[in-house]
């Protein structure tokens, strides 16, 4: 039978460290309507309540911005994602900025408890630290951190008020206690703009980090099925896409923070469809799209339509 598609519409921003990102989903729309799909009239869909006002609140937790609101905010997207897997829905998610990943598989791991999580993590950034380690104490940098369940405290240039540490260790908790998924089990692709610190973790962890170099000279579909073999022992895929993982010279600027020479958008549709196809795909996310930020007009949401449009495609082919 078909997979029935579910929509989780995150309109929050408050773990990047620009505003506009809350703008990302209202601009994929704008692009559908202007594309002429009919996209977001065929899938039911969520709107997750959010907590954009507390920008203006004084900030107290300085390595970790924001981290009580981005706390229940994650969890607010942990119980959306669980209701949706209980209900047999698939659901597509539709963020602001990427701390919502946290939220996002915390949700999945809630719903399914014991089973193996692969991550495919393609972004320009690493997003592995903790609000020990974090240079702007933006917390969309933190997710994979809260994720693992590690504070890399070899690297710590950050003291932290007890407040914060407690907020911490509920973001590491959300859904189920504990670590979320093994590093054996996360897949980079892209990555490219890191710390000293994230550096440090991802060869202390052994995570993979297949580089858009690597992809175009060894091969998009050689790379892809090593991923793929890396997770042969997990149960389901979660897939999660920031816009920053593509190009920005070569499409735009819509983003919190653009990095040069990335992923063109056919190499993200090429990725994620083989990984779809190999049927353990439970969850994919959009994210980080900043229509504020855009010089091109809404190029940013165009591109990320036409990703999301053909990934969504091969994920309603019927699952056998």
């Amino acid at each position: 039978m078909d997979r029935v598609i579910k929509l989780i519409k995150n309109r929050s921003d408050i773990g990047g460290g620009t505003r506009g990102s809350d703008l990302g989903v209202d601009a994929l729309e704008v692009a559908a309507i202007n594309h002429g799909s009919e996209y977001f009239n065929q899938f039911t869909f969520e709107d997750v309540k959010t907590h954009n006002e507390t920008i203006y609140d004084k900030n107290r937790n300085t390595f970790a911005k924001r981290i009580e609101f981005v706390l229940e905010q994650c969890t607010r997207v942990s119980y959306a994602i669980k209701r949706t897997l209980e209900a047999h829905f698939l659901p597509i998610v539709l963020s602001g900025d990427h701390s919502s990943a946290l939220g996002t598989i915390s949700g999945i791991k809630a719903m399914y408890p014991h089973k193996t999580l692969g991550v495919v993590w393609i972004d320009a950034h690493a997003d592995l630290h903790s609000p020990y380690t974090s240079p702007s104490g933006n917390i969309h940098g933190m997710p994979l951190g809260a994720a693992l369940g590690f504070d890399n405290l070899k690297c710590q240039i950050n003291e932290v008020i007890p407040e914060t540490q407690l907020h911490w260790e509920e973001m590491k908790n959300i859904g189920i206690p504990g670590s979320k998924l093994e590093a054996e089990h996360l897949i980079y692709f892209g990555v490219r703009d890191t710390e000293e610190a994230e550096d440090f973790q991802i060869a202390q962890l052994g995570i993979k980090n297949f580089r858009v170099e690597e992809v175009r000279y060894k091969g998009l579909a050689n790379c892809v099925e090593r991923a793929l073999s890396k997770l042969e022992h997990c149960d389901m895929i979660y897939v999660s896409f920031d816009v920053d993982s593509l190009d920005c010279d070569l499409v735009s600027n819509g983003t919190g923070t653009p990095v040069s020479k990335g992923f063109d958008h056919y190499e993200v549709i090429a990725i994620i469809n083989q990984i779809i196809a190999s049927r353990k795909v439970i969850c994919v996310e959009f994210c980080e799209i900043n229509p504020l930020l855009d010089t091109k007009g809404n190029k940013m949401a165009e591109t990320a339509f036409e990703v999301l449009e053909q990934i969504t495609s091969s994920l309603v082919l019927p699952n056998e």
